[in-house]
């Protein structure tokens, strides 16, 4: 059985199957660590056409998901795989952050991600999920994508999914800073220069350092970060 499962309500489920063909996930899924499975919304859909979406009430552009096929995708899919945390993406949701991700990676046995469209879901489908997260202050055409950010961030906790587990915390954001600045052969590259600190072999000096350059780099460009409540 895999350690951590994502199941995706969309109405485009072709869209999970090249990204998570390669890389750290797709490895992930061949090793049988995580487990990714979409489920179609469109057979849910009403009538002969399998209606999902509807003009609004009150007049206004654009068209609205209705809660039936909504929620009769999700009572599928929850029956068929019980215990799962249910996220809908929408813009209005919590903003997604590395304890976010932490606390995503904790909800066993896995999550039933609902990734809507056109302007949004009725407000009736709100009552039928856990919680509702945003990946950002922008707009997409759909869930699809933010689904697909949570899937690889969530998935990189997963015990077994990275090569060496201790690059997760000297990762970026899992101290609450930006990492700091990396480095690599050549030497010497256009006249930049490796840091002689890099070089010396003392590895205390070395960690200062690091230190020092993730909480000037996270000052320079993410200020609010240094002011954020820990978690």
């Amino acid at each position: 059985m895999a350690l951590m499962e994502f199941h995706v309500i969309t109405l485009f489920p072709e869209m999970f199957e090249s990204p998570f063909r390669v890389g750290m996930v797709g490895r992930a899924i061949e090793q049988g660590i995580i487990a990714l499975k979409t489920h179609a919304l469109r057979p849910y859909g009403l009538g002969a056409y399998k209606q999902v979406d509807d003009a609004p009430y009150g007049g206004g552009s654009g068209m609205v998901m209705r809660p039936e096929p909504l929620a009769a995708a999700i009572d599928a899919a929850m029956e068929a795989h019980p215990g799962l945390w249910r996220v809908l993406l929408t813009p209005q949701g919590e903003l997604l952050d590395q304890p976010k991700v932490r606390e995503l990676s904790e909800r066993k046995p896995g999550l039933l991600l609902i990734a809507g469209r056109y302007e949004g879901v009725d407000e009736r489908a709100r009552a039928m999920v856990d919680q509702e997260i945003s990946i950002g202050d922008y707009v997409l055409s759909g869930g699809e994508i933010a689904a697909m950010v949570i899937i690889e961030a969530v998935a990189r906790l997963v015990p077994g999914v990275l090569g060496n587990p201790e690059s997760l915390a000297e990762e970026s954001f899992s101290a609450g800073m930006l990492e700091y600045p990396q480095y690599t052969r050549p030497e010497v590259f256009r006249g930049m220069k490796v840091p002689d600190i890099l070089l010396s072999g003392d590895h205390q000096k070395i960690r200062a350092w690091r230190e020092a350059e993730a909480r000037k780099r996270t000052a320079e460009r993410r200020p609010d970060l240094l002011v954020r409540p820990k978690r």
